[in-house]
């Protein structure tokens, strides 16, 4: 028997992820950190309520054997590059740290397909930053998933966003080889590409992208 943390609960990859880990057998407690009580409530289910400035006072309580990350915002919600940074970079590499000190062996982190320290473009060498500062927390496997678009059904309003998930239902189809990776994934199967990555071994940092995510529903 296990133990979880989920960082980003209420997102729409970490939600399809509350929902896998406590539904399975194998963990025994689900911690989640979150901004707001979700309102939800199971056996298994901790609830921590804490945000990044306030994250280290509740460290004692971050005790897991696995550490799942699905932080994230956009720019439509987060216009200023300073919060968009402290949440997309420094609060999971935060919660990497603290856990790790507390003895988890294995992080898996949502990052995005062409994650770059070394892009001009703010998003993606956000993502690539915070790949990096994860994985230098050294833990004894750390899983990186690089979904593309991200598919389904969000209970937020996001009217263009449909518009390119509509055009990647279609485009799918083309991106064959070397240009899968592209290929857009639905946030349940993230999800579940997640919980069975935690269950197998793999070398001490592995990048998921479509193909291997699929590999893992398998």
């Amino acid at each position: 028997m296990k133990k979880a943390i989920l960082f980003g609960a209420s997102g729409f990859v970490g939600s399809y992820l509350l929902r896998d880990l406590l539904q399975n057998d194998i963990y025994e407690e689900v911690i989640i950190v979150v901004r707001k009580p979700l309102g939800l409530q199971h056996p298994k289910l901790k609830t921590i309520i804490a945000h990044y400035e306030t994250l280290a006072q509740h460290q004692n309580e971050l005790v897991a054997d696995e550490v799942f990350i699905a932080l994230g915002t956009t720019k439509k919600k987060t216009p200023d590059e300073k919060i968009y940074y402290q949440i997309d970079h420094d609060y999971p590499v935060l919660a990497a740290q603290l856990t790790k000190a507390n003895g988890a062996k294995s992080v898996l982190m949502v990052s995005a397909v062409g994650a770059n320290v070394n892009s001009s473009i703010f998003y993606v060498k956000t993502k690539g930053e915070t790949e990096r500062d994860v994985i230098a927390v050294g833990f004894e496997q750390t899983h990186i998933f690089r979904p593309s678009m991200i598919m389904g059904n969000r209970a937020e309003s996001r009217p263009l966003e449909k518009v390119f998930i509509n055009i990647f239902s279609v485009v799918n189809v083309l991106l064959i080889g070397k240009l899968n990776k592209y290929k857009g994934i639905t946030a349940s199967n993230i999800a579940k590409a997640m919980l069975a990555a935690a269950q197998r071994p793999a070398e001490k940092v592995k990048f998921y992208h479509w193909k291997e995510m699929q590999e893992l529903l398998h």
